[in-house]
């Protein structure tokens, strides 16, 4: 790894783009230290030390709901507008014909995307509002006329950055800008953690087992995200002129985690739904019995559970859009390739989608047991806080591994370039 980002500053190129990320972080950071106004943040901070889900929006916001900051609801407006609408294409016929309209349909999708993305930072800025109603300085039209604004401004200042991180930097914007919340928040968890050893909250004995459970967690995670399976294929000889062409042996690489950090993304994005809804009616049936009790806290059972389907589902979801055995069939069929014992065309279809339900089934379930398991165990440690959950853990592993895979196919690239010049 140290290698990769040693050649990676060699290169002119590479460089200005990993500046322009670290650049991109440090304005994201900055962010969300510019409060919005005519608000107690203090009674706020005081709320969410308490934990629960509101705790984990603050995580995945690098402090943006304990600051307040304009930058609050972070990337994930978006992020629901982008599921919404991945959910919509499987259904609507025209949208998914938009889709396969190649580069025009995809910016038209991106475009709906935004304005979806207005909507709802609008409908999760008013949710917020109705939350914290009681710290609000005065009770003025124009006070929350303003907070609502500054708000959805500050989601889409970061969906903007996030897309200039895309465009300019290295990687997926939206997934570094996560990354980054959860980064900037270690500090903040060692801090709480010593605070607790010294006034003998938690025991040294805890801390090492939580320690040696997240290097167990990071090793079975690692292992999931390198390891594939190979589907062995093999090229028909075809003679044109004198020469003969194909006849070699190769394989398709099918990854365990074909879809990377985005089902966890996505679940937990998901999972903010009802909680939002429950802000409107706060003594509602649904708040009582549902919103607060299930979704309010991220140690409950139920909670762990729709979480855990969330990420097995989103899972099989992104698989799919990710490989079609169809399109792989005819690809291979169309160029000579076989799979051996296979007959070419709908039973290699059909063999590379039994090979795919085999592994992300056990994949799908590893990735959700990682995410749930350390919030059903922290609930019985006071050490709830520490940022090295299951979920945590997932999506910064996943990022760091993807933006490295992205970095050394740039360096790839370049490399075979300057062998043709």
């Amino acid at each position: 790894m140290w290698e990769t980002i040693k050649r990676a500053f060699k290169l002119k190129e590479l460089r200005s783009r990993v500046w322009v990320t670290l650049l991109l972080f440090i304005l994201f950071r900055l962010g969300t230290y510019v409060p919005v106004v005519g608000i107690d943040r203090a009674q706020i901070q005081g709320i969410i030390q308490k934990g629960g889900f509101l705790a984990l929006l603050d995580l995945f916001s690098g402090g943006g709901y304990s600051n307040f900051s304009i930058f609050a609801l972070s990337v994930f407006p978006y992020i629901n507008a982008s599921i919404i609408l991945q959910l919509l294409t499987s259904v609507i016929p025209s949208l998914e014909a938009l889709m396969q309209e190649g580069e025009e349909g995809q910016k038209k999708l991106s475009k709906y995307t935004r304005y979806l993305t207005i909507g709802l930072a609008a409908l999760q800025a008013f949710s917020i509002l109705v939350m914290f109603k009681n710290f609000l300085v005065n009770n003025s039209i124009l006070l929350k006329v303003v907070i609502i604004a500054s708000l959805i401004a500050g989601s889409y200042i970061v969906l903007w950055l996030g897309e200039i991180m895309t465009d300019k930097g290295i990687g997926n914007g939206v997934s570094l800008i996560i990354f980054a919340g959860i980064i900037s928040r270690i500090p903040v968890s060692f801090v709480e953690v010593s605070k607790l050893l010294s006034t003998k909250s938690i025991s040294i004995a805890s801390i090492v087992g939580e320690i040696l459970a997240v290097f167990v967690m990071i090793v079975a995670v690692l292992f999931a995200y390198q390891s594939e399976r190979r589907i062995p294929v093999q090229y028909a000889k075809r003679v044109v002129g004198r020469k003969v062409y194909g006849g070699q042996s190769t394989y398709i690489p099918l990854k365990l985690v074909q879809a990377g950090v985005l089902p966890i993304i996505f679940a937990v994005s998901f999972m903010s739904f009802p909680y939002t809804i429950g802000q409107f009616w706060p003594n509602s049936w649904f708040t009582k019995h549902i919103g607060q009790p299930i979704f309010g806290t991220t140690s409950g059972i139920w909670y762990n559970l729709i979480y855990f389907a969330l990420i097995v589902g989103f899972t099989y979801f992104y698989t799919q859009i990710t490989y079609d055995p169809i399109k792989l069939s005819g690809d291979l069929k169309k160029y000579g390739g076989f799979i051996p014992g296979i007959r070419p065309g709908e039973s290699t279809s059909q063999y590379i989608a039994s090979v795919l339900n085999k592994i992300v089934l056990p994949t799908s379930v590893f990735l959700g047991l990682i995410a749930v398991l350390p919030n059903l165990i922290l609930k019985r440690m006071a050490i709830s806080s520490f940022v090295f959950g299951g979920t945590s853990l997932l999506i910064i592993i996943g990022v760091a591994l993807e933006t490295m895979q992205e970095i050394e196919a740039y360096l790839l690239m370049r490399q075979y370039q300057g062998f043709l010049k």
